[in-house]
Order: C-alpha cells, then structure tokens, then sequence
C-alpha cells in the first residue's frame, strides 16, 4: 500500500528552464560572454546549481573565478526564481487529489532551498507537501539515496510503502539505491536521453495519470494480502 509519494522538482512538477536560463545568460552577460540556447541551459539542469553554474563558467574561463561567477548567478537567480517557471499539466490537480486522499508528499530535489522555497511557494504548492528535500538540506545530493532514506525516516514511511516520481536518470538511480519504486515522466530534463532507457519502474505521459495507477496498485497489494490470507 502506497503512504508516501516523492517528487523531483525541476522537469518533473515545473518546468524552470526559462527562468533558469535567463539567470545563467544574465551571468554571461555581465562578463561580456555570449548567451547559452535554453535548450543547452536544460541539460545542465538536475545537479544543482553549483554544478550548472561550473558548466556555464567553463563557456567563459579564463575570466573571472567560479566563485565569483557562482556568486553572480544566484544574485541574478534570486531575481527570477519564479517569474516564468510554470506548473506541468495536471500537476496542481494531482498534488490536490492526492492531499485530499490523505497520503503524505514530499518533495526530493537538487535545487538549493532559497530557491526550491520561493520557487514552491510562487506557485502555491508549499502546502501539499510533508517535507521538502533540498540540495543543500544533507552534505549530498541525488543519486545519493540518502536523500530519500532522510525523507522516509523523517515521515515514518517504510522504502516499499513509498514511490518516486522524476524525470531523470538521476532520479531513477536514486529511488533504485534507496529501494523504493520509481515512475518517471517523459517531457522534463534528461540531457537529451531517453529517459523510457533509464530503467524505472514505468513511464506515464503526465502527472494526471498517477492516482488511477497507484489506486491500481494498492487494489493489487490487497488483492495479494487477500489470497494470502486464504492460502
């Protein structure tokens, strides 16, 4: 029986490339750099901003330190966290359903939480969630799985009574090392890959699809319990 559903932020609930993008460009600007393409912006998503910003400081080296650089973006971010970032389709009505429900939701990102905060709360969903996981909560971040192990003992949930929901091999890495099951949805940031390739559990087209299947899955778990019991 699902209790606890778990939740990839960037790709998989909002798509915040544009928003992103427009910080990094807005970093390059300032050093007399060229623009990135959104869509090169997008695969650099997934490991945080530090890592995002080592990509787009190495497009401008020699020049001015990382350090430097990283410092910039997050002032140029702060600004734009939240001003085109948008909800996926049926993700509102989803997290709505499921709160309604009863079952706990918690979110597991790489985002710093200066930004999953404001980011969360600008689109009103800081309240459908348990707990909020960020890049900076724990020293590690995902495909560590104690992000998730972090997450399943805070709201005293056991790994199989648990699922995952991404958009990325990093995510299905760390949902498979934690032990818990792991979905993923196809229109978010994969560096281009196939993410139908990264081995979850399965694939579904949006948000809007999870409350049939996990109803389906706690129907077939107490099917199970049922001809357990008879046997």
């Amino acid at each position: 029986m699902i209790r606890l559903i778990m939740y990839d932020l960037d790709g998989t609930l909002l798509d915040t490339a544009s928003e992103i993008a427009a910080a990094v460009n807005l970093t390059l600007a300032r050093y007399g750099a060229e623009a990135v393409p959104e869509p090169t912006v997008k695969s650099w998503v997934g490991h945080g901003a530090a890592q995002l910003m080592r990509n787009a400081w190495q497009t401008i080296a020699p020049g001015p330190t990382y350090e430097e650089t990283m410092q910039t973006f997050t002032r140029f971010y702060q600004q734009t966290v939240g001003t085109s970032s948008r909800p996926f389709p049926q993700v509102m009505e989803t997290l709505q359903h499921f709160r309604s429900a009863g079952f706990l939701q918690a979110v597991i990102t790489n985002k710093e939480s200066v930004f999953t905060r404001r980011v969360l709360k600008t689109h009103g969903m800081s309240e459908f969630f348990a707990l909020v996981v960020s890049g900076d909560t724990l020293p590690v971040k995902k495909p560590d799985p104690a992000m998730v192990r972090h997450c399943l003992q805070t709201l005293a949930v056991r790994a199989e009574e648990s699922l995952f929901v991404g958009d990325s091999d990093i995510d299905v890495a760390t949902a498979r090392a934690a032990g818990v099951r792991c979905w993923v949805v196809p229109y978010g940031y994969n560096g281009g890959r196939d993410i139908a390739q990264a081995g979850a559990d399965g694939v579904i087209t949006e948000l809007g699809e999870l409350p049939m299947l996990v109803e389906k899955m706690s129907a077939d778990c107490r099917l199970a319990e049922c001809d357990g019991m008879r046997g």
